[in-house]
């Protein structure tokens, strides 16, 4: 097997997959893993290049959306050592195309779809289960700790739904944060945050949400495991019926 290392960045990562489908004759004899600053870090190391990057990434969107976001959300999971089935992956799409579902008995094409879909799941689910909070000012913030790295495409999937407000949304495990002040969409990270102050609104619809989902339960109706199989009690955190 031939080996190659990138710098251990997306960019690098997507950069180092586009060289390799180029020059390479048989990518799938090829590994490809992040640099590793030791004294037997083997493999050729392949420089990030932004602008084959983002044609690449262009390029790819436009003639496989599907396996595009099925890349990202891979990307997303934070999964470590999914460098070369993301390469294999690609390699196979650029050889079949849309029949790529035909092959999901490959290695790499069953292990590229199986970890996209458990974070399309958890983005799905997180549409649903985050919650925004009104602050002094007048703008929104939710928080949220979810398995996966997936505040990019939950915010983009807000700025749909929330496209008048100005909120932000902070992922506390990896101290992300977005922000969207109803033009334009901003991602950055925060090394200390302290919660805003709640709007006197606020609080009290969250009193009479409470009161709400106390009243509204019928204890004989009373299912555990249903709720949790539902709404895992990892998401309770920021769930205001929970507090």
């Amino acid at each position: 097997m031939i080996r190659y290392r990138y710098d251990g960045t997306t960019e690098g990562l997507i950069s180092a997959i586009d060289h390799i489908l180029r020059h390479e004759p048989d990518p799938q004899t090829v590994e490809l893993e992040a640099q590793e600053q030791t004294l037997f870090d083997e493999g050729l190391f392949i420089a990030t290049n932004s602008e084959r990057t983002e044609v690449f990434l262009r390029r790819f969107s436009s003639a496989y959306p599907e396996s595009a976001r099925q890349l990202m959300y891979c990307i997303f999971s934070e999964k470590e050592g999914m460098e070369t089935a993301l390469l294999h992956y690609l390699h196979m799409v650029s050889l079949y195309g849309s029949r790529i579902e035909a092959y999901l008995t490959h290695p790499a094409v069953h292990d590229v779809h199986f970890l996209a879909r458990k974070v399309s799941r958890e983005v799905h689910r997180m549409k649903g289960l985050l919650r925004f909070a009104m602050l002094e000012d007048g703008s929104y913030l939710a928080n949220m700790e979810p398995d996966f790295n997936i505040i990019q495409p939950l915010s983009r999937f807000f700025t749909q739904r929330l496209r008048t407000q100005q909120w932000f949304i902070y992922d506390v495990k990896r101290s992300l944060v977005s922000s969207w002040q109803g033009r334009r969409l901003d991602f950055g990270t925060l090394e200390s945050f302290r919660a805003p102050e709640l709007s006197n609104e606020e609080k009290d619809v969250r009193e009479l949400w409470k009161t709400f989902f106390r009243n509204v339960a019928i204890p004989e109706r009373k299912n555990p495991g249903l709720q949790r199989s539902f709404m895992p009690m990892k998401y309770w955190k920021y769930l205001v019926e929970k507090e």
